[in-house]
């Protein structure tokens, strides 16, 4: 295997949770949340060679995987179906971590709610990314990165009261 291709796999698999998570922000199926992070990998590799390590690798595939994950709604016409997630074999004896499990799961459901540009959002602010570093990576003002960041943890908000879960 060549140098480049060692390089970028060693990076890739490094960060890889970057693109759990963006996976699953964008598709609540657990085969489209798949084809998309295969999207993600393949539009990172066809683009490394653009990475010129002005910023960290990590910020640059942070860009990519919220881009191509909005492109690969658009191109797909894929609309987030109500697909309700088949709950795994969770123990009653598994205490916090079942309930933490659950929470994420009533999270990872809300988000989906969201528009793409409210996902990228909260993403960003997840992977602990400051309002200038939101507003560089989507092409918008600190201060409007800040409205809209509290926009869209209100719009998260209700999504999550009107499911009912934690009110």
């Amino acid at each position: 295997m060549k140098q480049k291709e060692q390089e970028f796999l060693a990076k890739v698999e490094s960060h890889k949770g970057i693109l759990y998570k963006v996976s699953k922000m964008y598709m609540d199926n657990p085969l489209d949340q798949q084809d998309l992070f295969q999207e993600i990998v393949c539009q990172l590799w066809k683009a490394y060679d653009t990475f010129r390590g002005e910023s960290q690798f990590s910020t640059w595939m942070y860009r990519v995987a919220i881009n191509t994950s909005i492109v690969f709604l658009k191109k797909e016409k894929r609309k987030v179906d109500k697909y309700d997630m088949v709950q795994k074999d969770v123990k009653d004896d598994e205490g916090d971590s079942g309930v933490k499990e659950d929470q994420l799961e009533h999270f990872y459901r809300a988000v989906q709610k969201l528009d793409k540009i409210d996902k990228a959002i909260i993403f960003y602010q997840l992977e602990g990314f400051s309002h200038k570093e939101i507003g560089e990576n989507l092409g918008i003002s600190e201060g409007n990165a800040r409205v809209k960041l509290n926009r869209a943890k209100e719009k998260l908000k209700e999504i999550i009261k009107n499911q009912g879960y934690g009110f």
